[in-house]
């Protein structure tokens, strides 16, 4: 697909890193790649197997997300600048909405979630990539801004949200050495913003 009139800038990273106020800083159009989770009543979601939450919908692994979906709505976006997009409620589990975005015209637009590390290579692959980034700050750091977040969304039952909260934590190192392994840069919000916005 060479030759697209735009590239996408990929925010991988823990969540509660700070992906998606990064992504508002930098000004431009955002694809919430979290939107694409799977319906809370989707047969083919994974499950937690060990731990206090056993038996519970495992939301941090990457089954649980359409990566095909959502290739396909980036891969709109670097052709033709518009795509239909949905809007999830994760309190609810639900894709409950769609949405059409559109890049105005920009060359470049971001596309950040959880699982965005996954969709580099093929980024790469494609011609699509402007640059990757596993956005991260330190794991006490990410832990408390994450679980205020939740609870202020109401996104799950508190007790689901510290003990996930606690499993993130501790699994923060893994996460981030995944993101590196495929092809994202490791970096604070802060240095990723210089570096994206410095000229070049």
């Amino acid at each position: 697909m060479a030759g697209v009139p735009a590239r996408v800038i990929v925010l991988a990273g823990p969540s509660g890193a700070g992906k998606s106020r990064l992504a508002e800083r930098l000004g431009l159009p955002v694809l919430r790649l979290d939107d694409f989770y799977k319906d809370g009543d989707d047969a083919t979601l994974p499950r937690i197997v060990t731990g206090a939450n056993a038996g519970l919908v495992d939301w941090d692994h990457p089954d649980s997300w359409l990566r095909t979906d959502a290739m396909a709505a980036l891969a709109s976006l670097c052709r033709d600048g518009v795509s239909q997009v949905p809007v999830y409620e994760i309190a609810r589990s639900l894709r409950c909405d769609l949405r059409t975005l559109d890049l105005g015209g920009s060359s470049l637009f971001v596309a950040e979630g959880i699982f965005a590390s996954e969709i580099v290579a093929e980024c790469g692959r494609s011609g699509l990539l402007a640059a990757a980034y596993c956005i991260t700050q330190r794991p006490s750091v990410t832990f408390w801004r994450r679980l205020s977040r939740d609870l202020r969304e109401r996104r799950k039952p508190p007790l689901m949200l510290l003990r996930r909260g606690i499993a993130l934590l501790r699994d923060q190192r893994r996460v981030v050495a995944h993101a590196a392994e495929c092809g994202c840069v490791v970096a604070t919000p802060d240095v990723a913003f210089h570096q994206i916005t410095s000229p070049r």
